[in-house]
């Protein structure tokens, strides 16, 4: 359509949105599907945060905030950096928006210029390379095989910077991996970037409370003082809070950035929801108690479905370490038949007719760069995650 803007021409929808919709939909057809699409927690907003929204409501905290985030959220965040990363921040640092993925768009749109490149390791959440695209930059893409464990090597990163690149982003534990780096596997890539003043590192932390022990979470500022000046730390209330519909997502760093991100967002959004904002507060200042015990329910189920995924016939699953995703190779059921006859020549063909056949919905490899794969999200009950690995290993075992 010619009236449509150039600009979307260059852009995907995203497809974990796609699956997810696909499934409800056939649910709401009267097919028996088990949806493994949704990156999102399972478990309930705890009730001290939904019991603040309900305060902030009798409390008429119901108008228009500051643009980027009301003080009492920005003093939460700044407690939290310190408290949990030992990074010092002030609010003048610190945006608010709506959603973790408002925050780093924000960050883009305020930063690439035509032929900025930024680098991406993939496999990638979804969002990123089309998000650069929109800004006008170019995506570099790094791939980080099955044999490394979904992580790069120092020496990828080295070999990717040019004199055009502007942003690294960074994202451990993984969407759609749940690889995480170690302090050490961190500090290579650290030790990279400090060679090369010029480019920036965007970290998306939004699964740093999903990470699953002996693994420890850190971030490149913390691990690398030398960065903070060039370091946007990007996290959010979504992924440990269980509070994706709230859409609240926060980053700090370099003041004229955090003022140019505020620009933006005066002019596109203005502020996140009021209501949302004052639950995050309590989300953050809070009692922390219960994710210790809502990561140890998503451990259980990770090694649930490592094991029976590793079982199918033609699939390799690596153990994550972190996020509530795993990322199965399946390069031994490529160019097999389906009892339908379908023949599967790529994962996109896979998770098509595994859907079709047995009603699995999961999200297939190349949405995130890296093939041939599929992405599992286990935030769901044991006993569908059990049942859905029954009729994944049924089907690999029919293929031919």
């Amino acid at each position: 359509m010619a009236f449509l803007a150039d600009s979307l021409s260059r852009v995907k929808p995203s497809q974990t949105i796609a699956v997810t919709n696909k499934a409800r939909e056939l649910r709401a057809a009267g097919r028996d599907v088990i949806g493994l699409g949704a990156g999102e927690p399972d478990f309930d907003t705890p009730d001290n945060v939904k019991a603040a929204a309900k305060a902030a409501i009798d409390a008429g905290h119901t108008k228009y905030t500051a643009v980027d985030g009301i003080p009492e959220l920005k003093e939460a965040i700044c407690a939290k950096f310190k408290r949990e990363n030992g990074l010092d921040y002030a609010p003048a640092q610190v945006s608010v928006g709506a959603g973790g993925k408002q925050v780093l768009y924000n960050a883009l749109m305020a930063t690439l210029n035509p032929g900025d490149e930024v680098i991406i390791p993939a496999p990638y959440w979804v969002s990123y390379p089309d998000m650069v695209l929109l800004a006008g930059g170019a995506p570099v893409i790094v791939e980080a095989t099955l044999e490394n464990r979904f992580k790069i090597t120092p020496e990828q990163l080295e070999a990717a910077i040019t004199p055009k690149t502007k942003w690294f982003i960074f994202n451990s534990p993984s969407n759609p991996s749940g690889a995480g780096y170690s302090r050490d596997e961190l500090k290579g890539l650290t030790e990279v970037l400090m060679r090369h003043p010029h480019v920036w590192v965007m970290t998306d932390d939004m699964y740093e409370h999903i990470a699953y022990p002996p693994f420890e979470f850190c971030t490149p500022a913390q691990v690398e003082p030398g960065l903070y000046e060039r370091t946007l730390t990007c996290n959010g209330v979504s992924k440990a809070y269980a509070m994706t519909g709230w859409r609240i997502g926060y980053a700090a760093g370099p003041v004229e950035l955090i003022a140019a991100m505020r620009k933006l967002q005066s002019q596109s959004t203005s502020n996140p929801c009021s209501i949302s904002q004052w639950a995050a507060v309590e989300a953050l200042n809070g009692p922390q108690d219960f994710l210790a015990e809502r990561r140890e329910a998503f451990r259980r189920r990770r090694d649930l479905v490592v094991r029976m995924l590793n079982e199918a016939e033609g699939v390799e699953c690596p153990t994550p370490e972190g996020a509530f995703y795993v990322y199965p190779s399946i390069k031994g059921c490529i160019g097999k038949t389906a009892p339908s006859g379908k023949k599967i020549a790529t994962d996109e063909d896979f998770a098509a007719e595994l859907l079709e056949t047995e009603g699995v919905a999961v999200v297939f490899g190349a949405a995130f760069g890296l093939s041939s794969n599929f992405r599992v999200s286990y935030a769901t009950s044991d006993e569908l995650l059990e049942e859905a690995c029954r009729r994944i290993q049924r089907f690999c075992a029919a293929l031919r």
